[in-house]
C-alpha cells in the first residue's frame, strides 16, 4: 500500500474497492460493438460491427450541475447518474444518432465506495434506458480541492448517425407541427435559482411536504431523473419523420427551441397545450419568478420538442405512444418576427 499517497488523503485501496464494485453494474450496459472491459487505459468500439454506409459520430459532454447537492441533501446518490447520461445522450439523439458508448468522470474529496458504486449504478441504469455502452471512467479523489463529502460528477457520449440521416433542422419550414414530449420534472437545469428559491427564500427543507406534490417530498420531486428519449425518437428518425428536435436544457423554450431552426423561421408556442408539473409552479410563486421569464429558465414540462410535417402528425403521435411516450401538440413554426420564439 503506498502510505505515503495514503498519508497526502488519497485512498488507493478505496480505488481498487469502486472498481470491484461497479464491475457488475457496467457489464449490464454491454452491447455490439464493444471490444474491451473497464480497466484499459482506453475504451474500445468497434464501429464496423454495427455496418453503417457512411457513419457520422456526434459526441457530446455535460454535467449535472447544482442537482448534486439536492443528491447529497437526501443521502441518495442512485439516479443522479441517470441525469448524467441522459444530459449528454438527448443532446446526441437529438440530431439523429443512437447513443453508442459513455464514459464517466467523477472528482470527489475522498472516496467513498458505497457512494460511488451507487452513482456508478445510475449511470449504469442510464446507459441501459439509452442503448450505450458505459466503456470507460475516471474517478479523481482530490483532497483539498473537495470537502470529504463533496463530489462532481460529468460524462461524455458518442452517437453514430447515417449522413444522409443526421437531423439538423434544414428541413424545418413554416407549417410544420411542434410535439412536445414531456418532461419528468424539473430535470438537470436551473437547480441555482430552485435552492435559492425553496431554501433560502421560501424556508423548504428536502422533507417539506406540499399538497401540489402529493405524497412525495419536495427533494424526491427535485431528485426525479431526467428523462431519456432515446428509445421514443429513435422510431421517429427511421420513418424519416422528423425535421428537426430541440432538447429543452438550460435557457428553456426561448433559448433551445431557436437553435433547431432555419433563418426567417420561429415557434409558436401555444401555452396550455400541455399539463406543466405543479413543481415549476412551486418555485415560481416561493421565488416570486415571472411567469414568463421560466420559460427562459426550465423545461416547464416539455423536455424536448420535435418539429414534423402537418400531415404526418398523427404518424407520429401513433409511434410515440407504442414507444410509450405522450407527445402532445404544443405549437408550430410560423414566419419570424422579432423573436424567434412566440409564446401564445
Amino acid at each position: 500500500m503506498p502510505q505515503a499517497y495514503e498519508n497526502a488523503g488519497v485512498s488507493v485501496e478505496a480505488g481498487y474497492e469502486v472498481v470491484k464494485r461497479i464491475k457488475s453494474h457496467v457489464a449490464r450496459t454491454d452491447r455490439l460493438g464493444v471490444v474491451s472491459g473497464i480497466g484499459g487505459f482506453g475504451g474500445l468500439f468497434d464501429l464496423a460491427s454495427l455496418n453503417y454506409k457512411e457513419p457520422v459520430l456526434i459526441s457530446g459532454t455535460d454535467g449535472v450541475g447544482t442537482k448534486l447537492v439536492i443528491a447529497k441533501l437526501m443521502g441518495k446518490h442512485d439516479t443522479i447518474g441517470v441525469d448524467c447520461v441522459a444530459m449528454c445522450v438527448n443532446d446526441v439523439v437529438a440530431q439523429g444518432a443512437q447513443p453508442l458508448f459513455f464514459l464517466d468522470y467523477i472528482a470527489c474529496g475522498k472516496n467513498d465506495p458505497a457512494v460511488l458504486e451507487q452513482v456508478v449504478s445510475g449511470v449504469a441504469d442510464g446507459c441501459v434506458q439509452a442503448g450505450a455502452a458505459l466503456i470507460g471512467g475516471e474517478t479523481a479523489e482530490m483532497p483539498g480541492m473537495y470537502d470529504e463529502d463533496e463530489y462532481d460528477l460529468a460524462g461524455f457520449t458518442v452517437g453514430c448517425v447515417e449522413r444522409s440521416k443526421i437531423v439538423d433542422g434544414s428541413a424545418i419550414a413554416e407549417g410544420d407541427v411542434l410535439i412536445g414530449l414531456p418532461s419528468t420534472g424539473v430535470h438537470s437545469n436551473g437547480f441555482s435559482l430552485v435552492r435559492k428559491a425553496l431554501f433560502e427564500q421560501a424556508g423548504y427543507t428536502v422533507e417539506t411536504r406540499l399538497p401540489e406534490l402529493g405524497d412525495r417530498t419536495l427533494g424526491d420531486v427535485l431528485l426525479t431523473p431526467t428523462k431519456i428519449y432515446v428509445k421514443a425518437l429513435m422510431p421517429l428518425f427511421e420513418a424519416d419523420l422528423v425535421h428537426g428536435v430541440a432538447h429543452i436544457t438550460g435557457g428553456g423554450f426561448i433559448e433551445n427551441v431557436p437553435r433547431m431552426l432555419p433563418e426567417g423561421l420561429a415557434a409558436r408556442i401555444e401555452l396550455g397545450s400541455w399539463p406543466v408539473p405543479p413543481i415549476f409552479d412551486v418555485i415560481e410563486r416561493a421565488g416570486s419568478v415571472d411567469h414568463m421569464e421560466m420559460f427562459n429558465i426550465f423545461n416547464m414540462g416539455i423536455g424536448m420538442v420535435v418539429a414534423v410535417p402537418a400531415d404526418r402528425e398523427d404518424e407520429v403521435m401513433n409511434l410515440l405512444a407504442n414507444a410509450g411516450e405522450q407527445g402532445y401538440r404544443i405549437g408550430s413554426v410560423v414566419a419570424r418576427g422579432s423573436d424567434g420564439v412566440e409564446l401564445a
